[in-house]
């Protein structure tokens, strides 16, 4: 009797622990955080330094607007259309509620005064008269939302709309929307329009405030977006840099207010403190010469196109070595900027990163006489 009833009382403290049982982040990392799901990524290599459900499906509220941004500044890129172009607010625009700035129909602002609106009031009008001007529809402007989202290779999300508004088959993740950030880094426009604390619209009648509070609150925070519905709760998507490190930091389904901002820091606090950006070579340093040939010169420098390096924990930057990958030889012409080698870092046989090297300066080919001339040169010595 006593051992069924140790067999029973087992099985009930067993039972027990996975009724209480915690999330574990990655690393064997425990953070205790009150949002549905949270993520940190290193901004460079995309690795995660801390999840929590990062993969659940859930409303985004106006987070959503980082993609808005990202196909609009995508649009800029390709040059389909530009930041100065005139955008005029249609009816359709002027009817949407919640976080606007209040479009009349056939009022008209630049494409960049209409992103600042976006970016920094969470403007959801501005969202569908930028949805107009680029795709000529909103619902043109959300299936490329979803095409940017397939080509990310995002396994989680679908857009119902461009602003965030709850909808169905409307729906992201932690871990989807930290890619998404990852790639709107590469559009400097973006950070720079959502690291805008204020701005002045209508010449001065209509104040906007950002809603990212990081801004003003942690060091180094210099993006995205906030969300907030019934719905979503308290989300946000954000990034901070310090000396070199630049992290993702997303938390969605905050029930507090201001919550998102508070686990968020938590969890900024914790990658900072453990992770370090190492660097091993600043951008444009000399990193070798390559020979010319057929030039009106023999040899051109090769430099680093950007800082080469890499987040480590701290104290564990040990077994990192550099591989230089250089052409010998080239011929004339040389763009200035050309690739022609690159550099790579390793941790033991992982690659962590790679940076290309390039010309410092362009080499004209030289002229048939230069050529023969150089050739006996060579020959004779003279």
């Amino acid at each position: 009797m006593q051992k069924y009833f140790r067999i029973v009382l087992t099985m009930l403290l067993v039972l027990g622990n996975i009724g209480v049982a915690k999330v574990q982040p990655v690393l064997g990392v425990e953070i205790q955080t009150d949002a549905t799901s949270a993520i940190l990524m290193d901004a460079a290599s995309g690795e995660i330094y801390f999840e929590k459900e990062s993969h659940k499906e859930l409303p985004p509220a106006s987070v959503t607007k980082i993609m808005t941004l990202l196909v609009a500044a995508e649009a800029i890129a390709t040059e389909k259309v530009k930041l100065t172009d005139k955008v005029t607010a249609s009816e359709n625009a002027s009817k949407l509620g919640g976080s606007q700035i209040y479009l009349e129909p056939g009022e008209i602002f630049t494409l960049e005064q209409m992103l600042i609106a976006i970016a920094v009031g969470s403007a959801n009008d501005g969202c569908v008269a930028v949805a107009e001007h680029i795709t000529g529809t909103h619902e043109a402007f959300v299936e490329e939302m979803n095409r940017k989202a397939q080509e990310l290779g995002l396994k989680n999300t679908h857009f119902a709309n461009a602003y965030g508004l709850p909808a169905e088959g409307h729906y992201t993740s932690a871990y989807d929307l930290a890619v998404i950030s990852k790639e709107a880094l590469n559009y400097p426009l973006i950070r720079k329009l959502t690291s805008i604390k204020e701005y002045d619209l209508r010449d001065g009648k209509f104040k906007l405030w950002n809603t990212n509070k990081l801004l003003w609150w942690y060091p180094g925070a210099d993006g995205f977006k906030t969300g907030w519905t019934n719905e979503a709760k308290y989300c946000l998507s954000s990034t901070v840099e310090r000396n070199g490190l630049r992290l993702i930091c997303v938390v969605m389904g905050v029930p507090q207010v201001r919550g998102h901002f508070a686990e968020s820091m938590k969890i900024y606090n914790y990658g900072f403190a453990k992770y370090e950006f190492k660097q091993f070579a600043p951008a444009n340093a000399k990193q070798g010469v390559v020979k010319v040939l057929k030039g009106v010169e023999d040899q051109v420098i090769v430099n680093t196109e950007k800082p080469l390096g890499a987040t480590v924990e701290k104290g564990k930057d040990k077994n990192l070595w550099v591989e230089t990958k250089l052409n010998p030889e080239v011929s004339a012409p040389i763009q200035k900027g050309q690739t022609l080698g690159q550099v790579h870092l390793y941790r033991n046989d992982q690659l962590k990163a790679s940076v290309n090297l390039i010309a410092d300066h362009a080499v004209a080919k030289a002229g048939l006489v230069q050529q023969v001339e150089r050739t006996l040169k060579g020959v004779f010595g003279y």
